[in-house]
């Protein structure tokens, strides 16, 4: 019987996490393959949960800079303990001085050192930078200065430095890998792990959701958005939308499934829902656990994933589109590469341009004839069974482990 491959994994985000390609994917469905995750995070309040992980050590909660330089030493003190008896590789996730550690220490040991690129961080940070100096000048704008020097430098590394000598790169999406390729990183050293989804959790008898209307809409048609309200998302044309479709359909709602970091988003955007009339058509939920969010999925008539077009979600792979799909849900995504090829190999969904009129004109065709939709819209559980369930991506990415570490899960990726 084969030995466990054996993973030290450093992410950036607190523990326990919610993210479902940390917790779901390296918690739950890789120990089935034998593949044991102990991974290495940062602090917060709620109570330690080791969530399916070989083990979990999460760095001091507190003030951010003794937050950062408590993770900092976790980390350092986590690689410098790791060794070829105890770990068979070292992965580190969106934190490129992070990485440069793991990489150095990683060399020293003879492990195998793998970044995983899940959101293309330092172009964000250069872009935020860039928005933030266009808004302010002098004092105020030495902030944004620094964000955009820090993602400047971390770009320049992270293309130049860590990713052509780390010694495999797992990404988001098949357009990452292709922008990764770009920077001259060796397509056979680069993997495609997408967004997916937990089936069993959707489709367990005792697990299945029921709809759920939200209060004081019943009668109308009700369109549903889930997932973060962030301004950088443009939902400002979500409302757009919405004021067409209700040219047709005056009474339609949008409810928005989530919320956003920073609560000034939220405010901005139902500010942006009053100045187009639409003050008792649009209501934010706020962030919601998995089952009672879909439960007000369920609610709605149709559901809409929109994600802004341009470098940094070009190359994204949305979960919300496949937490449509999973449910059965009648749904419009707009044309970004992932939602584009996950609607055409399904078929259960309606692709739109990103533009207003064309996702008004997709959801009108689901709201003129409910019925029709959601036949249309029942292909989609067992496409996400079959090609972006957790189940499928774990068995696909527990191989490309077992291949890259070798036999003896001691050699070097190739």
């Amino acid at each position: 019987m084969a030995r466990p491959v054996r993973i030290l994994q450093l992410v950036p985000e607190p523990l326990p996490t919610f993210r479902a390609d940390v917790a779901t994917l390296f918690g739950k469905y890789l120990p089935r393959h034998g593949v044991q995750c102990h991974v290495v995070g940062k602090g917060s309040a709620a109570p330690a949960d080791d969530q399916g992980f070989a083990s979990s050590r999460r760095a001091s909660a507190g003030a951010r800079w003794r937050a950062e330089l408590s993770f900092l030493w976790l980390c350092l003190r986590a690689l410098l303990g790791a060794n070829r008896r105890s770990h068979d590789a070292v992965q580190v996730r969106d934190m490129v001085s992070i990485g440069l550690l793991a990489l150095l220490v990683a060399r020293i040991k003879g492990l195998p050192m793998v970044y995983w690129l899940s959101y293309l961080m330092s172009e964000g940070r250069i872009e935020r930078g860039r928005a933030g100096l266009a808004r302010q000048s002098g004092w105020r704008s030495l902030r944004a200065r620094l964000v955009l020097g820090k993602g400047l430098v971390e770009r320049w590394l992270l293309y130049r430095v860590l990713l052509p000598r780390a010694d495999h790169v797992f990404v988001q999406s098949e357009a990452m890998a292709r922008l990764v390729a770009q920077h001259g990183v060796a397509a056979e050293r680069i993997s495609a792990v997408p967004m997916g989804v937990d089936m069993e959790a959707v489709l367990r008898p005792d697990a299945r959701p029921s709809a759920r209307r939200w209060s004081g809409w019943e009668g109308r048609p009700v369109v549903a958005y889930l997932g973060t309200l962030d301004r950088a998302r443009c939902l400002e044309r979500l409302l757009d939308a919405l004021l067409l479709v209700r040219q047709e359909l005056p009474g339609t709602s949008l409810l928005l499934i989530g919320s956003a970091p920073q609560q000034d988003d939220v405010a901005l955007l139902l500010a942006a829902a009053r100045e187009r009339g639409l003050d008792d058509a649009v209501q934010v939920t706020g962030w919601l656990p998995p089952a009672q969010a879909w439960q007000y999925l369920l609610g709605a008539q149709a559901a809409v994933s929109y994600v802004p077009r341009g470098a940094l979600y070009d190359v994204s792979s949305p979960t919300k589109l496949l937490e449509y799909l999973a449910l059965g849900m009648p749904c419009v995504g707009n044309d970004i590469p992932d939602q584009e090829a996950v609607l055409a190999a399904s078929g259960a969904g309606w692709l739109a341009a990103s533009t207003p009129q064309a996702m008004a004109d997709a959801l009108l065709a689901i709201l003129r004839d409910p019925q029709a939709a959601r036949r249309r819209a029942a292909a989609g559980p067992a496409y996400i069974e079959s090609a972006r369930s957790y189940r499928v991506l774990g068995a696909a990415l527990a191989a490309r482990y077992r291949t890259l570490v070798g036999d003896d899960h001691a050699g070097r990726i190739a």
